[in-house]
């Protein structure tokens, strides 16, 4: 870590990587100073916050290109390699620690395989990755070809340009991420009596990260909407943030919707959700209803997601087999092959795979797979240089 260019700047080994629709700076963990208020502090000088386009730092001015992931080799009989997740707001002087990055995972693998830590073998490597953020064991399946994680493929994803090599992200042990629990509680439904008298139906779902889910229509949207008409609406936000802050309530996180605390919080993510539709995506291209299960939107930090996030994925994944739930409903029966699931979200369309059967457990139904296909890729390794005086 202490790499001085001068006294008045030091540096900070690094690598970044785009994993899946997002953007981060890896770290390893010897390099970084403990854990704690000083720490945060430099990551935010890293990325250039609080600035609204993080001239200043490695920020993309943007939540999906302002992540941190942190790696260590695992002590755990169960995991190969530690990962912790940062979300490093943008305009607010903030990092978040309360949630993972589904996206950001699929590069844990690459960079982990890369750096040594975990032995590459060829064609696939497997990958346990030990999520410190919610206590859960992800497994990255990564290609590998020379030693390295290959990065040529023909895998697609919307969102990203080209295709890369298929890295195959399974999330069947992420039940439960933050409440220990799928249904927190044990409702595939919830009603939340809003402050202006409406009553909204929300599904409470942690895997992966804590949702909430509801339809798209209950609030006066279609689900086709792309983030600049969901990000510009001010109205809109302030329902949004009240149906988050109360289901963060009615999931245990606090006690009251109106703890000053939830503002700063991360959690739960909102999901709003839409039967299939044409639309037309952030790209000008044209989606079709045909090429998706349902529409969905989902909003972190008060922003609607450019694509989905893949932990959001994960959790609509699960939702849309839970009987009764509100993804449940809006999808029906799912058309073609029931092992998928095709969200539509505003770059395009995402697949994951999700196979599930009944079971006399909380929600009604058992996963024997989850999870979904990522691209990765090493972008730069170097040193990043930050004013000495953030490590004061």
């Amino acid at each position: 870590m202490d790499q001085t260019i001068s006294a008045e700047q030091t540096g900070v080994p690094c690598t970044i990587l785009r994993g899946g629709t997002s953007k981060g700076v890896y770290f390893h963990e010897r390099d970084l100073p403990p854990r704690g208020a000083v720490r945060d502090n430099v990551f935010k000088r890293i990325m250039g916050t609080p600035d609204v386009i993080q001239i200043d730092g490695l920020g993309g001015s943007r939540l999906i290109t302002s992540k941190i992931a942190i790696i260590k080799t695992s002590s755990r009989p169960d995991a190969d390699v530690d990962y912790t997740f940062g979300q490093v707001e943008v305009e607010q002087d903030a990092i978040h620690w309360s949630g993972n990055c589904g996206n950001i995972s699929a590069g844990v693998g690459p960079f982990a395989i890369n750096a040594g830590l975990v032995e590459a073998v060829s064609p696939v490597t497997v990958v346990r990755i030990y999520n410190t953020n919610t206590d859960k064991i992800l497994i990255a399946h990564v290609p590998v070809q020379g030693g390295r994680a290959k990065v040529t493929g023909d895998f697609a994803i919307d969102g990203v340009p080209g295709t890369g090599a298929e890295i195959f992200m399974d999330y069947h042990l992420t039940l439960g991420a933050r409440t220990g629990t799928m249904l927190p509680t044990e409702n595939a439904v919830d009603i939340l009596d809003m402050e202006n008298g409406d009553k909204v139906e929300v599904t409470l779902c942690d895997v992966g990260n804590p949702c909430a889910f509801f339809r798209a229509a209950d609030i006066g949207l279609t689900g086709s909407e792309l983030p600049d008409q969901i990000n510009g609406n001010a109205p809109l936000l302030a329902r949004l943030e009240e149906i988050r802050r109360k289901s963060s309530a009615r999931m245990g996180f606090f006690k009251s919707w109106t703890d000053p605390r939830i503002a700063t919080s991360g959690g739960p993510l909102l999901v709003l959700v839409a039967p299939p539709a044409d639309y037309t995506n952030m790209r000008h291209a044209e989606v079709r209803a045909a090429d998706m299960d349902l529409r969905a939107r989902l909003v972190f930090f008060n922003t609607c997601h450019e694509s989905m996030a893949g932990t959001g994925s994960m959790c609509t994944a699960a939702a849309s087999r839970i009987p009764g739930s509100i993804v449940n409903r809006v999808l029906g029966t799912p058309p073609g092959d029931s092992d998928t699931l095709r969200i539509g979200h505003p770059l395009g369309v995402m697949r994951v795979r999700v196979k599930a059967r009944a079971s006399n457990a909380i929600g009604g139904v058992e996963f024997e797979e989850l999870g979904f296909g990522r691209t990765a890729r090493h972008i730069m390794e170097g040193t990043v240089y930050v004013p000495s005086s953030a490590f004061a």
